[in-house]
């Protein structure tokens, strides 16, 4: 199998997470890559990760995508700009299978959603996937055991790196601003708490904060379920829960984002039980937000709509990650 690919909007960080990870996929084969600032440059300047590649930016656009055929097209643009592609896309190359990594497509039971953790089946053979968001992806991963346990509304407090704010110069991705500091923002009704409260089909609440690291996101998850578990009931739930999933690991202590940056994979602890209330507990869940967040997520649903293993191409050997410093 040779997959063509086409990634859109390769410029952000999270294109440049995922364009290595494609480039030596065992079964891809990268023939475009949409930068309409970058048109005409060599991708070697400005990702790493691609030694031996002689591919350049294209300026593609949704009137000149008929030029640019695939099997596989990746949208990872800003929210709101994926739908003029994805109508090219449909009207030049509808068997071709699309990705799309922005919030535009998780509200749209058309779409299939690609959580692999829930929706393998349903993602073999998908054509038109949504890609969950960074936060969305932790604060499911950390709940789906437990769902049907749950009652009230559980509190996910997030912390993410600032790259998750992307390259468009913010107060959120200011290193100056951010310095010794911790930002609060959009602290009701962000997309990624209605994204979870829409995927699980319960309200969750979400404080999300960015801090002064580049990369990683940790979530503690206040919850009370509707019977008492001790620790250790806990922790054999999760990992019965996530057995098949080598990405994922459940562990009794509190994971720290220093395990999981740079990595593919999901550290899920620190289960905590209230002596007071033993009814009320309290879990972590740390990923990298630009990986398994993102581009490592984007991976394993590609993998699963071309139907092949769910993790191929995402061994340590296959990791080649990193955005050069000036972006």
């Amino acid at each position: 199998m040779s997959i063509r690919v086409v990634v859109i909007g390769a410029r952000g960080y999270t294109g440049s997470e995922l364009l290595p990870l494609l480039y030596h996929h065992p079964e891809c084969k990268v023939v475009a890559i949409a930068s309409t600032s970058a048109a005409g440059e060599a991708l070697t300047d400005h990702v790493e990760g691609m030694e031996g590649s002689d591919l350049r930016f294209s300026d593609i656009q949704p009137d000149n995508l008929r030029s640019f055929p695939a099997d596989f097209y990746v949208l990872a643009l800003a929210n709101g700009q994926a739908g003029d592609y994805v109508a090219a896309i449909d009207r030049h190359f509808p068997d071709a299978v699309v990705i799309d990594l922005s919030a535009d497509y998780r509200f749209d039971t058309s779409w299939n959603y690609g959580q692999p953790e829930r929706f393998t089946e349903e993602l073999r053979g998908a054509k038109r996937i949504s890609n969950p968001g960074c936060y969305a992806t932790g604060a499911q991963l950390a709940l789906l055991p437990i769902a049907d346990l749950l009652t009230g509304t559980p509190v996910v407090f997030g912390v993410s790196g600032y790259s998750g704010a992307g390259k468009t110069p913010s107060r959120k991705n200011d290193p100056e601003v951010l310095r010794d500091n911790l930002l609060p923002y959009a602290l009701a009704d962000h997309v990624h708490e209605r994204e979870v409260s829409f995927q699980l089909g319960r309200d969750i609440r979400f404080l999300p904060h960015v801090a002064s690291f580049f990369r990683g996101i940790t979530l503690t998850v206040s919850a009370e379920l509707h019977e008492t578990f001790t620790v250790a009931e806990l922790v054999e739930i999760y990992r019965r829960a996530y057995a098949s999933f080598e990405l994922i690991e459940v562990q009794a202590d509190i994971p720290e984002v220093t395990q999981v940056r740079g990595g593919h994979g999901v550290i899920i602890g620190g289960f905590t039980v209230s002596k007071s209330e033993p009814r009320r507990i309290a879990i972590v869940c740390v990923l990298d937000n630009l990986l398994k967040g993102a581009a490592t997520q984007a991976i394993q649903n590609m993998n699963l709509a071309f139907g092949l293993p769910r993790e191929t191409g995402l061994s340590r050997s296959a990791f080649l990650s990193g955005v050069k410093a000036d972006g």
